[in-house]
């Protein structure tokens, strides 16, 4: 029940940012960008300007799908960003410039977050499977898979989820703090139009905060849970 109380909260938080963000990102699109630059221009200037000339633009499908791949090297916007010319789409398009930037520059946080992602995909794996057994089998669990050892193999992974989450958060900032710098010190927004680009990226930066705050409580849970059946 406590696991479950921790997942809904965390989840009606996350549909409220979320929503807040999408209603941000509608609102400030509407209101046209005084340099008339789309997100595709913005995003390959910015990159001109930080001397990055392997790096590809594209439009990918979705809404707010907007990311940096670095195995391919590609920035990649959502239609809205990639097409509109608003403080809102030049934002994000700078943002994930911004992690091209930091991928050109060998910054530290991103490396290490990079360095991470096969360790949490075969953490969620493991993961996967403890709890099946657990549901599925959770007679014959002990047999095969002691219940304080599987509780320490749920620590463990989601020691790693949440690691990996609150890595990621200077990642994110990081990279907004290079994409406002920029928009502002190259005029690509003037002052009404920066504190709605700063708006929206700070209410896109709380989506991570929350995750990595729901990731830490359900790693505390399970600490708690371990803890407790020790001392019976």
């Amino acid at each position: 029940m406590g696991l479950f109380v921790i997942i809904i909260g965390f989840m009606i938080l996350s549909l409220i940012v979320s929503t807040r963000l999408k209603n941000k990102f509608k609102k400030y699109s509407k209101i046209p960008l005084s340099a008339g630059l789309t997100g595709r221009e913005v995003a390959e200037l910015m990159l001109a300007d930080n001397g990055i000339h392997d790096v590809k633009v594209m439009s990918v499908e979705g809404q707010l799908t907007d990311h940096y791949n670095p195995g391919n090297k590609t920035v990649n916007l959502s239609p809205e960003v990639y097409s509109g010319r608003s403080a809102a789409a030049a934002a994000i398009a700078a943002h994930e410039c911004g992690h091209a930037v930091q991928h050109a520059t060998a910054y530290s946080f991103l490396e290490f977050r990079s360095a991470m992602v096969p360790v949490q995909n075969i953490s969620g794996r493991i993961i996967n499977i403890v709890f099946m057994m657990m549901f599925f089998g959770s007679f014959l669990l002990p047999q095969i898979l002691p219940m304080n050892f599987a509780i320490l193999v749920i620590i463990g992974c989601y020691g790693v989820f949440t690691l990996f989450a609150f890595v990621t958060l200077p990642v994110e900032f990081d990279a907004s703090k290079r994409a406002l710098a920029w928009v502002e010190n190259r005029k690509i927004v003037n002052s009404n139009e920066y504190d709605m680009a700063k708006d929206a990226l700070n209410t896109a930066a709380m989506t991570y905060v929350i995750a990595a705050l729901s990731s830490l409580a359900t790693l505390l849970y399970w600490v708690m849970i371990y803890l407790g059946g020790s001392r019976d």
